[in-house]
């Protein structure tokens, strides 16, 4: 089947070979726990390590709890709850009971740097932080109300537990929200670093997230409702993590196993013990489990996994083939999602069919209700099939806007509609898609967004420093690493590592620049841009011409 392709204005604008899907007018948290009570003492959500779960039954009682909890708090519609927690079992009843009580969701990454999680608190306007306690430390001078998870009694901060238990006494209305939320409501305000560097906040309602579970998932049959067990490895704060993984697995009454770190040995105890069929995973775990001789220990023939997932990064053809090989039975599904569009935007496979799965390094096909075209990025018009140009979006996935910031929004989404990714790809005869290169400049380190902009900004903040650029060098284990070339201070006594450290102690540590070469000159284009390309050959050559780099820094993760 193939693509229908429609011309409007002029324009070449591709649809789904499938038809529509329609999209109910339910919030997010009434659309993924609808039937719930059928699935009551299922397991929804299992910690790998601990072993601590949740039924349906306990996750639908405490989203409510929780709702009336933040509504008797005071809580108004429309506030934003910053969320500062690993993946928990507790992560997917936090957000959603955020949502159900009219709040709006915004996950921060719980190793960033205690000035980071300030940036996005003080960005979002929030008026209330969850976090546990070995994370509140980085939280507590923000002068902030802040809720606990865990046995844990922090003095100065509210406790998860005793919160639910006082809005159990309150008594009254325990419905999942009030006529006062909309779908048009805004529920989740994650922060993206955009196409453009630096991190804003993303505004989606629950009808950007209902209608985009509602693509994805449109080849979900009966069949396949509560059967599914997905890996919840993928951090809750990031888009994927809270819609693709927590969200979309609810709706199909699957259980989530939830993991906060990647070990291997752990990792794969929990893919066999607990039977996990689906696991969305980032490149670098797809490399250990090629090469790394820990695998050798287990019986992999008591896996279960029938796919597995990558989105946050692109897949080398090497590394594919050389998975499939060792597990010839689990398909690999290479996919494609913008926080700015709710999350997945291209999918992988169509299993009801026969050849059904997309071919090897496409993205995969477009989804039901989505408009894709291809634009040349200089003169902004439409292209044909087999012609790379960059890729654009309409649908009713589509954020709102980027929080408090006009002119960004309108430089990613024209007046039209179409959110422009910022990503080169085509799409061919059959109505596959192939991203082949970006025109944003993010960096992507184990599947984790680093905006060079950033580190840019700390590098110009050292006294030293009079000129920085900041581009992506490729790496075998992290597919990408942050490496810095720095115009120095003729009078300065720094080292090349101290100007490393220099950074490392103002990020988290997935940001920390990994290469660093001090240079006369950042070579720039007539516009003042930065000439990364050319300074990103320039840091090759230079690293091979040096027998032993002392410039390298190869510190753990």
């Amino acid at each position: 089947m193939d693509e229908a392709l429609a011309v409007q204005n002029d324009e070449l604008i591709f649809r789904s070979r499938y038809p529509a899907v329609s999209v109910p007018d339910l919030t997010l948290p009434e659309f993924v726990l609808q039937d719930a009570e059928l699935y009551g003492d299922k397991v929804a959500f299992v910690e790998a390590v601990t072993g601590k779960s949740y039924t349906y039954n306990e996750v639908a009682r405490d989203i409510r709890r929780f709702a009336k909890a933040l509504r008797s708090l005071g809580l108004r519609k429309g506030r934003v709850v910053v969320v500062v927690l690993p993946n928990v079992a507790e992560y997917g009843i936090v957000a959603l009971g955020i949502m159900a009580a009219g709040g709006v969701f915004s996950g921060a990454n719980p190793t960033a740097h205690s000035s980071e999680i300030k940036k996005q608190v003080e960005a979002a306007d929030a008026k209330l932080i969850v976090t546990s306690g070995p994370i509140y430390e980085k939280v507590k001078s923000l002068a902030m109300p802040v809720i606990v998870l865990g046995e844990e009694r922090v003095e100065s901060a509210m406790n998860w537990k005793e919160l639910l238990e006082a809005a159990d006494r309150a008594g009254g209305n325990n419905d999942f929200t009030d006529n006062e939320i909309h779908q048009t409501d805004l529920c989740a305000l994650p922060f993206s670093s955009g196409t453009t560097g630096m991190s804003k906040g993303v505004m989606l309602t629950h009808r950007n997230l209902v209608a985009n579970l509602c693509s994805t998932l449109f080849k979900v049959g009966p069949e396949l409702v509560g059967q599914v067990t997905t890996l919840g490895l993928i951090p809750f704060f990031h888009i994927y993590g809270i819609t693709g993984i927590c969200c979309a697995t609810l709706r199909n009454k699957g259980k989530v196993v939830v993991m906060n770190r990647f070990e291997l040995r752990t990792f794969l105890n929990a893919l066999i013990k607990q039977e996990v069929t689906f696991a969305p995973i980032v490149p670098p775990i797809i490399l250990a489990l090629v090469k790394n001789p820990i695998v050798d220990e287990f019986d992999l023939s008591k896996l279960k996994l029938r796919a597995v997932m990558t989105a946050a990064a692109p897949l080398a053809p090497e590394l594919l083939a050389a998975f499939e090989k060792k597990f010839p039975d689990v398909q690999v599904q290479e996919a494609y999602g913008l926080t700015e569009h709710s999350c997945i935007t291209l999918t992988h496979g169509d299993p009801s069919i026969p050849n059904g799965i997309s071919k090897r390094n496409s993205v995969g096909f477009i989804l039901p209700n989505l408009e894709i075209k291809f634009i040349d990025p200089e003169t902004g018009i439409s292209l044909p099939k087999n012609t790379p140009g960059e890729v654009c979006v309409r649908s009713q996935c589509v954020m709102q806007g980027y929080f408090k910031n006009e002119e960004e929004t309108s430089r990613t989404i024209d007046k039209n509609g179409w959110l422009h990714t910022g990503d080169i790809g085509y799409i061919d005869d059959d109505g596959d898609i192939f991203i082949v290169d970006r025109i944003k400049e993010l960096i992507k380190y184990k599947g984790f967004q680093v905006a060079p902009a950033e580190l840019e900004a700390i590098l110009l903040s050292h006294p030293s420093v009079e000129d920085a650029a900041v581009v992506p060098l490729p790496d075998e284990e992290a597919g990408e690493i942050p490496a810095a070339c720095v115009v120095i201070n003729q009078n300065s006594k720094e080292s090349e590592q101290d100007i490393i450290n220099f950074v490392t102690s103002n990020v988290a540590n997935y940001k920390k620049v990994r290469a660093l070469q001090f240079v006369d000159t950042i070579p720039k284009s007539p516009s003042g841009k930065i000439l990364r390309r050319f300074l990103k050959e320039k840091m090759i050559e230079n690293m091979q011409s040096r027998t032993k780099p002392t410039n390298l820094n190869d510190n753990n993760v």
